[in-house]
């Protein structure tokens, strides 16, 4: 019987360690793709500090009509999706008169900010298990 018990205890913490890196899928689907040329550069954050800094991951693709998915492969925990249309593929987020950007972006929970890019807060979401999110660009 005790045999029993130990082997259990054994499989149960095994199973809760194979739980702990565990890999989910966050589809990224980009909407509003106006011009059909470029780059479309999404960043995947997980903490305030580095939101808009120092993204977890990044992963680019050409602009299409149909717009653009991507696929990042994370552990559980709380993420924010920034994306650029990187319209004139210079790598980098054209801004014009005070600061104001002059290509097309957008954030997950299509979050936006009053004066300035929205906040990690506003743009965080779960992961769960798979998850599946749209970005209208603008």
């Amino acid at each position: 019987m005790k045999k029993a018990h130990l082997l259990t205890i054994v499989i149960l913490g095994v199973m809760t360690t194979f739980n702990l890196g565990a890999q989910h899928q966050v589809e990224v689907t980009i909407k509003n793709v106006q011009e059909l040329k470029g780059t479309i550069r999404v960043s995947l954050f997980n903490n305030d500090q580095d939101f808009l800094k120092k993204p977890v991951e990044g992963k680019s693709v050409t602009a299409a009509a149909s717009g653009a998915t991507v696929v990042f492969n994370v552990k559980p925990g709380t993420y924010a999706v920034s994306v650029i249309h990187d319209v004139n593929d210079n790598k980098e987020l054209d801004k014009g008169f005070m600061g104001i950007p002059q290509e097309p972006y957008g954030f997950s929970n299509d979050a936006r900010g009053k004066f300035g890019p929205p906040s990690y807060e506003s743009s965080k979401f779960a992961v769960t298990g798979d998850v599946k999110i749209s970005i209208k660009v603008e």
